[in-house]
């Protein structure tokens, strides 16, 4: 998925560096999409250049005159962005929380110190939500077209509504047995 990001990143910034590109993914949450580091961005990068996929340019930054690396998506990227687009495109797939891997062995676990893994989980969805609505809050839809980015994080956080009800009501059902 990384390498549709950047290739797709490239069609829209051409000429982009790579900590530009990396910052685009940060600051536009990509993370809600994939888990991503600096070093497995960095990585895929290279691995695009190295298919010819992306190739590198030159500019000499006006202020400094220093020469920095900025890259650029190749006839054959634009095939392979093609190809990406259709396999992730055509995927559904389950809802795969790490959490449900814990709840597997709930019975097993000390009653209170999951009630403090279930209230973790409420903690860090509230903070995806408020996330959300901030990026929501501070950005407006295109009039001409669909703003398919901020539908997503509506959806995002439509799902982190969803699921924070749903712990909070099993943080609730938990309790109500243990009293």
């Amino acid at each position: 998925m990384i390498p549709l990001l950047i290739l797709g990143l490239l069609i829209q910034n051409p000429g982009a560096h790579g900590y530009e590109l990396l910052s685009l993914m940060e600051k536009q949450h990509y993370k809600y999409i994939v888990n991503f580091t600096k070093g497995s961005f960095y990585y895929n990068l290279q691995q695009l250049e190295e298919k010819g996929l992306i190739e590198q340019t030159h500019q000499i930054r006006p202020n400094n005159g220093r020469e920095i690396h900025t890259f650029k998506i190749t006839p054959l990227g634009i095939e392979e962005f093609e190809k990406l687009m259709a396999k992730y495109g055509t995927k559904s797939e389950y809802v795969n929380l790490q959490f449900y891997g814990a709840l597997l062995f709930a019975d097993e676990f000390d009653t209170n110190k999951l009630l403090e893994l279930i209230q973790s989980q409420i903690d860090q969805t509230e903070a995806r939500i408020a996330r959300l609505d901030e990026y929501l809050a501070n950005t407006k839809e295109l009039p001409s077209k669909i703003d398919y980015f901020r539908r997503m994080n509506e959806n995002s956080r439509f799902h982190h509504l969803v699921n924070l009800k749903w712990f909070k009501e099993l943080k609730a059902e938990i309790e109500d047995t243990t009293v």
